[in-house]
This record gives structure tokens, C-alpha cells and sequence, in this order.
């Protein structure tokens, strides 16, 4: 029988802050007419600065070189394709929260997405959708829901391995982070679900190996740059997923 909070807790700090992860905060048209980012206050600044070095040096010591051994050693197309899997089989989630949010239109591309990549990508190994057809991904999480819902953002916050947060997105993250991550219904135990998560983790690092360094460099107070980055990623990731009309499904 599987053991199910410690593969959601797993899955939770391994997995849960992958779309952060996925903004590229270098390139300049990120930044482009981008709206000035609406920061949650930090009251716990020391204790986010604590954590944000830890993860600082978990990063830096750890996941970086592992993953840079792993792109050296399995080939791109390799790993693009285990990051595609992964990503279809968060589709479900990603079109319940659309539908929650009133993005039919978003959901319609998230549908279709979901069956095109599975029945022609081979299970998602393939993005067949975005590739071919020219539906590209759509974002869509009960963080933003909750959003749209008129929750509050609450405070900033820095978890270990997950990141930066805030408390309304950390509640989003718990919640999709057990019903959106294959990683319950794929392992037998929760150690199973460990060596998933955390080769999850890893591919996705190899896929943007120096993002994170390149922002440092850039930058006297890293922990600020990267709390100020991760809002203007949300800010334009929301702009992004307001209601489309002009999908052609």
C-alpha cells in the first residue's frame, strides 16, 4: 500500500517550485512592458535569508553538479523528453484549475494538449501539441485560483529546497503538488517516490544549467534580486494566462 504524505511532502519540496525554476529572469524581454511586480511583505526576512543560503549551497554543492554529470551524460532530447512526460501527466490538474479560473479557452488548449500528446506523442514523451500544432503550454495552478478567488497573497516566504513562496501559493503548491505530481500513483513506497521526485528535479536543472548562477552574478544582494525576480515572473505568468479568446481548438 502506498505511504502517501511522505511522497506528497516529497513531492512538495522537490517538485514544487519547478515553475519558478522555469523562468528565464536573464533574458531581457521577460522584462519587456512587463508591470511593475506587487511584492508580498516579509516579515520573516531573516528567517527567508537563512533559507534562502541554505538552498543557496544545497543548489550550488549538490543539485547543480549532479545534474551537470547527468546532462553530460544523457543526451538532451533524452531529457527533454522525461520532462515532457512528467509535464503531461500534470495536464488534469492544470484543466481543473483552468475551468476554476473561467479560462475556458485555456482549458480547451490544456485538453487538447493533453490527449494530442498522449495518444501522438507517445504518453507525453513527445510535445506533438506545441510542436505540430502550435498549442503552447498554459500554467495553471490553485495558487492562481485561489487568486481569482480573492484570497490574498498573505507573506513572502522561503522553503527549504521549494523556494520562494508565498503563503496563499504554498497552500496552492501542497494541494497540486499531491494531485498534480505522477510521482503518488507511479511508486509502490515512498522511497520510490523519492528517487522519482528527486530525478525529476534534477533533469529539469540539467535543462537550465547557469540560470541560476548567471542571476547571481548580476546582482550585489542575491536574495533580493531573486525575491523581486520571482514576483515579476508571477506577475508576467499571470498576465499570460488571462482569459484567451482567440484560441482556434
Amino acid at each position: 500500500m502506498k505511504t502517501a504524505l511522505p511522497v506528497f511532502l516529497l513531492c512538495l519540496a522537490l517538485c514544487g517550485g519547478a515553475q519558478a525554476e522555469e523562468a528565464d529572469f536573464l533574458d531581457d524581454s521577460f522584462y519587456d512592458d512587463a508591470p511593475d511586480a506587487e511584492a508580498a511583505p516579509d516579515p520573516f526576512e531573516h528567517f527567508n535569508r537563512l533559507m534562502f543560503e541554505f538552498n543557496d549551497v544545497t543548489y550550488t554543492w549538490v543539485m547543480e553538479p549532479v545534474a551537470s554529470a547527468y546532462s553530460r551524460t544523457v543526451p538532451e532530447d533524452i531529457r527533454q523528453a522525461a520532462d515532457n512526460f512528467c509535464y503531461n501527466l500534470q495536464e488534469p490538474v492544470r484543466l481543473v484549475n483552468s475551468l476554476l479560473q473561467l479560462r475556458f479557452a485555456d482549458a480547451g488548449t490544456v485538453l487538447t494538449r493533453f490527449v494530442i500528446n498522449t495518444l501522438g506523442g507517445v504518453a507525453g514523451l513527445g510535445d506533438v501539441a506545441g510542436r505540430e500544432f502550435g498549442f503552447k503550454r498554459v500554467e495553471a495552478g490553485l495558487g492562481e485560483t485561489l487568486e481569482t478567488w480573492g484570497v490574498p497573497d498573505g507573506f513572502y516566504l522561503v522553503m527549504p529546497l521549494l523556494g520562494a513562496t508565498t503563503a496563499r501559493e504554498l497552500t496552492g503548491t501542497a494541494v497540486d503538488g499531491l494531485a498534480m505530481t505522477p510521482y503518488y500513483f507511479l511508486a509502490d513506497t515512498w522511497q520510490e517516490g523519492a528517487v522519482i521526485s528527486l530525478g525529476r528535479r534534477v533533469n529539469n536543472i540539467s535543462l537550465r544549467l547557469g540560470d541560476y548562477d548567471g542571476l547571481k552574478e548580476l546582482t550585489i544582494d542575491p536574495y533580493t534580486a531573486w525575491r523581486d525576480s520571482y514576483f515579476q515572473y508571477r506577475k508576467q505568468a499571470r498576465k499570460h494566462s488571462e482569459p484567451v479568446t482567440d484560441n482556434k481548438l
